[in-house]
């Protein structure tokens, strides 16, 4: 149990916010500290910012608020911040259409759409990938909301394609309400349901075969349960169109866990529907189906390591297994009194990392992973045909709108989203009209390849994205990116944004740690719990190889990070300070102690473990950043950003590190920490356009600035505009 011992500093917080308020200097005076201490197995921690976690209390609020003015001065007089402002904005303003959240049925392809200026992507429909001009709008946040607040959080269409449930939330909230429209209209129809979709375990919906109803997932009510379980317990209910939201029934959760987050799906003909039962953010997933006949069946258990299912079109259902096959495999288990131990194995495992799969009349399509990149393989019985991709390219979303035919995107460090069609039939592969184009030119560039050698001789792959013909003298400014968790793979995206940093010199690192998805479900679990450390390691060896292979020295090089990748870059600064010059740390999780008490928090044990474990509670403990900090080091200087809307980590995280940090320093000249938080946004889905634009722009004025680097002329002239 932990118990808290609080005695109060004799400086209150009216005195300091009187002097803190006036605003005349761009430097703050040190915070109060009010020490509070917390008893973990008998170890004593002292918390002096503790008090900075009540955002209700208004001396929190004006505390934020002046560390916010403070940053604002700071990043405003940077004289690079506006060309880097009209940059982006001319980088966004002539980028073409970009669709994705592709949904087929029958004839008929919903998708997302997004193209600036407009604030926040939109949902549409299309006759066929290729038919641009058949393009419905169905809804359209930004006319809801013209100042770009209000978002989509998911959209799900009927099976015959003539109704969608949306789901809808405000200033990056994720706290969404379920709305029904007529897809041929846009009309909206009269239901609303609250509380499906929540920061912490998401939300979803599956269509009944008439499309009289849905199954979605729903939060207690308050008065249901405690408040503290509000944001837990997410449970399964039917609603049929046209009744009172009060009449639905429960149909699955009684017995799941407190941080169950559950995902629904349907099969093509609606007799059926899946539950994708999440234990917390660890990676352990249960199955339950509903049949014709009901009630709902548990196939699969969490222990039985099944990461994904999809329906087949042959009255099957295809698993993602990593049981005894940590690269997976991939099973195939009757609908029809379905049995889990009859589950056969119809695609082994082998070398490459299973990731998605797409079964198609004939065949499965598997989408792998090669140590980060992507390729796609068509596997029908013994025969195996492997679909041409972009070199270092990944594929985020497959579906089969037609019998053995896949429609997929490519998408590259160096070329933007382009949707595929492949026909296994015929072996042909071609582009559809669902192609982005960027203004961004990265004809001189490259992408090259290498490895680190971790602390225990773990070899840590790198993308490098770099100019062609780079000269290695270690002058080189160098942005080196991190996540490392919930066996997520970062995977190559385009990034137009990132031109304005490669054309001014710069050279941009993604590393695939462990703790993510690149090599299996091995490389998660060595990177996960009780092995977090591995991440820190394998991050601090990937920063000292592009220092001794001369791609750049310390003094030029800055880390960057966001959520979980904020965590790292917490660890990383006060493991490493001397390291890097500066660090952009996004929405980042910094006392590890406290975090599992917040609602997403819970959710996150197990993945990073909890306090009341001995042994977690130690290894947490070890690397927790807010903790480490150590008084008289020098640090990075270090630009902390947050979102006063976040569910997923409590920007109080980001408040408590920035106090920390400001108050370490005795050095006369200490390298600057700034705070920087909005109101309109949250850890980052659903931010609005103009919102993004200004975040890109104060980190990379911020790291402009740290690493000395001038703006001047690009070092290679821009592309033509680009057309729509």
């Amino acid at each position: 149990m932990t118990h808290r011992i609080i005695a109060r500093s004799g400086w209150t917080l009216a005195l300091w916010l009187a002097a803190a308020c006036p605003l005349s200097a761009a430097r703050l005076p040190a915070t109060p500290m009010i020490p509070v201490t917390n008893i973990y197995h008998g170890i004593q921690v002292v918390d002096n910012y503790q008090w900075l976690e009540n955002f209700d209390d208004p001396a929190v609020r004006q505390w934020s608020a002046a560390q916010n003015a403070v940053s604002r001065v700071f990043l405003d007089g940077l004289p690079v911040r506006s060309n880097i402002v009209h940059r982006l904005e001319k980088l966004y303003s002539q980028t073409s259409p970009d669709y994705y959240d592709l949904q087929s049925r029958p004839g008929v392809l919903f998708a997302m759409k997004f193209q600036p200026p407009a604030q926040q992507p939109w949902l549409i429909t299309l006759k066929s990938a290729e038919a641009l001009a058949s393009e419905r709008v169905v809804l359209d946040p930004n006319k809801l909301n013209p100042a770009g607040t209000t978002a989509i959080d998911f959209a799900t269409p009927s099976l015959d394609g003539r109704q969608v449930a949306v789901s809808l939330s405000e200033n990056g909230s994720e706290q969404g309400t379920l709305y029904f429209y007529d897809a041929a209209t846009g009309q909206p129809l009269p239901d609303k349901i609250p509380r499906v979709q929540r920061p912490t375990a998401g939300g979803s919906v599956a269509w009944n075969a008439g499309g009289t109803g849905v199954y979605y997932t729903r939060y207690p009510s308050p008065g249901q349960r405690p408040e503290a379980d509000l944001d837990f317990y997410q449970q399964v209910y039917f609603h049929r169109l046209g009744t009172p939201v009060a009449q639905d029934h429960l149909e699955l959760g009684e017995g799941l866990p407190r941080i169950a987050e559950i995902a629904l799906q349907s099969s093509e003909d609606g007799r059926f529907v899946l539950a994708t039962v999440a234990n917390g953010d660890g990676g352990q997933y249960a199955l339950y189906l509903l049949g014709p006949a009901g009630p709902w069946q548990q196939l699969t258990r969490f222990s039985d390591q099944i990461k994904r299912a999809e329906f087949g079109k042959d009255g099957a259902l295809y698993l993602l297994s990593t049981s005894n096959a940590p690269h997976g495999k991939i099973l195939r288990l009757l609908l029809v009194g379905p049995q889990f131990s009859q589950a056969a194995v119809v695609v082994p495992q082998s070398d490459a990392v299973i990731q998605a799969l797409c079964p198609s009349a004939s065949g499965i399509f598997v989408q792998d992973l090669a140590g980060g990149p992507s390729q796609i393989r068509f596997v029908a019985g013994a025969g195996v045909a492997r679909l041409p991709l972009q070199p270092v390219s990944a594929v985020t979303q497959m579906l089969c709108p037609q019998a053995d035919q896949l429609l997929f995107d490519n998408v590259s460090y160096l070329a933007p989203r382009v949707w595929m069609r492949y026909d296994a039939a015929t072996r042909k592969c071609r582009a559809t009209a669902l192609a982005a184009k960027s203004p961004a030119d990265f004809s001189q560039d490259e992408v090259v390849r290498e490895f680190a050698t971790s602390r225990d001789g773990t070899k840590i792959p790198m993308n490098i994205l770099r100019r062609k013909k780079t000269r290695l003298d270690g002058q080189n400014p160098v942005l080196l990116y991190g996540y490392g968790g919930y066996g997520v793979n970062l995977a190559p995206a385009f990034s137009a944004v990132r031109s304005l940093w490669l054309d001014h010199g710069g050279i941009y690192v993604v590393a695939g740690l462990r703790g993510g998805g690149e090599f299996g479900e091995e490389w998660h679990k060595a990177g996960s719990l009780t092995n977090k450390q591995n991440v820190f390691d394998d991050f601090a060896a990937c920063a000292q190889y592009l220092i001794d292979k001369k791609y750049t020295q310390p003094s030029r090089l800055a880390v960057e990070g966001a959520s979980n990748g904020g965590l790292l870059m917490g660890a990383f600064l006060t493991q490493h300070p001397g390291l890097a010059r500066a660090v952009v740390s996004r929405v980042g999780i910094y006392d590890s102690l406290r975090a599992e008490r917040e609602p997403n928090g819970a959710f996150n044990v197990t993945e990073f473990g909890s306090v009341q474990d001995p042994d977690q509670f130690h290894a947490l403990y070890a690397y927790s950043p807010y903790h480490r900090v150590v008084d008289g080091t020098r640090y990075p200087a270090v630009l902390l950003m947050t979102g006063d809307n976040d569910g997923r980590v409590n920007p109080y995280n980001s408040r408590k590190m920035a106090a920390r940090l400001q108050a370490s320093s005795r050095d006369p000249f200490p390298s600057p920490v700034y705070l920087r938080t909005t109101s309109s946004a949250g850890h980052g889905f659903g931010t609005a356009l103009d919102e993004r634009i200004a975040q890109e722009a104060d980190a990379y004025a911020f790291l402009f600035d740290q690493l000395e680097m001038s703006w001047g002329k690009p070092e290679k002239a821009e592309a033509p505009d680009a057309g729509n």
